[in-house]
């Protein structure tokens, strides 16, 4: 079914984003020629690549060959427990040569885009304790009030346990190069487009200082081996899945969170558990353990949990390599080029940052 915009998702690492009927498509897909000719040389362009994800060209089915995709970049790919969310930026989502059936169509969808300059179009969160994952559609978004926007992005940042603000700090350094390059550009304006934000939802790999002996004690580790202050690091295994089991060139197509990227294809969630287990593998010099431990979900039961938090929620911001966190403007069916800075879309970033910021604060 053409009209279904799904997002195909390629074990090459792209996915497949099917172009829209024109004017919208064909708009979208020349947006991606001229950003990424091979001769361009506007610095302005060639900056606004880091932004975006990378773009392959067109492709075609063998079996359909007058259905076009853009093959782009999946930018969950390298996440193990990809949360993903989808927000439109700007005060208007119709473009300049909108009808007046599409801008009252457009502003009824939302009619809170001018005041709040954007809006949450879905999200997927993964939630630890569980070990599943927590949607919200585009209604969720568009019950979204100026009292309530803060919490409704917070929602995004809560893995159940805690709130990531590792993740809302490294968003908000990233939103802030987007801001940047918007600040210095007069050459395109953006309508109805979106930031696609992603962190991962997994437990870090990191060192953490254990306060107490509690942890290590329940995963079996003899009584006496670690004294309070001991590190202990933890290695979330990851595994990388390549391409199907048969070897066949497999997609899932998506009808789920953000018109674009697929919300991972089953195989990604069916990565194999661990067993718990806690290797001590040497002494380090200074008489520290360096303990190599893989946390299967099944095992984190009541009683672990509260020492856990301690590992997943209390790290200082700045000890992640900015968390792990992609910010990508998606969706570029209505670009224009233009002479002027794109006011609405860096009201709705300049926004978006200071609500993070409230979230961050609180």
């Amino acid at each position: 079914n053409a009209s279904l915009l799904g997002i195909l998702q390629h074990p090459d690492g792209t996915v497949l984003k099917q172009l829209q009927p024109p004017p919208r498509g064909p708009r979208e897909q020349e947006f991606y020629n001229k950003v990424y000719d091979s001769d361009c040389c506007d610095s302005v362009l060639l900056e606004l690549r880091e932004y975006l994800p990378k773009y392959f060209g067109v492709w075609s089915p063998p079996t359909a060959p007058n259905d076009t995709y853009l093959k782009l970049e999946d930018v969950t790919r390298k996440f193990n427990k990809p949360c993903i969310m989808d927000v439109k930026i700007g005060q208007k989502s119709y473009d300049p040569y909108a009808s007046a059936e599409k801008i009252q169509q457009q502003v009824s969808k939302y009619p809170l885009m001018e005041e709040i300059g954007f809006l949450v179009l879905g999200m997927r969160v993964y939630h630890v304790s569980s070990d599943s994952y927590e949607t919200q559609n585009q209604h969720y978004g568009r019950g979204l009030t100026k009292e309530t926007v803060k919490d409704g992005i917070s929602k995004f940042f809560h893995n159940g346990y805690c709130l990531r603000k590792d993740a809302i700090a490294a968003s908000i350094q990233k939103i802030e190069k987007i801001l940047e390059w918007f600040e210095g550009q007069n050459q395109l304006n953006f309508y109805a487009s979106s930031l696609l934000f992603v962190y991962e939802g997994s437990c870090p790999a990191t060192t953490v200082r254990l306060s107490d002996v509690t942890l290590a004690e329940k995963r079996g580790v003899p009584k006496g081996l670690l004294s309070g202050g001991d590190i202990l690091e933890y290695n979330n295994n990851i595994h990388v899945i390549g391409s199907t089991e048969n070897g066949k060139i497999e997609a899932s197509v998506s009808k789920g969170l953000s018109k674009f990227y697929a919300l991972h294809k089953k195989a990604y969630s069916k990565r194999h558990h661990s067993q718990l287990s806690l290797k001590v593998e040497n002494l380090e010099p200074g008489g520290v353990w360096k303990s190599s431990t893989c946390i299967a979900q099944e095992h984190l039961n009541g009683n672990v949990i509260p020492q856990l938090e301690k590992v997943f929620c209390h790290m200082p911001a700045e000890v992640k390599d900015s968390a792990n966190v992609e910010v990508r403007m998606i969706d570029f069916a209505h670009v224009f080029p233009s002479n002027t800075k794109d006011e609405g879309y860096i009201y709705g970033l300049k926004n978006l940052i200071a609500v993070l910021q409230k979230i961050l604060d609180s």
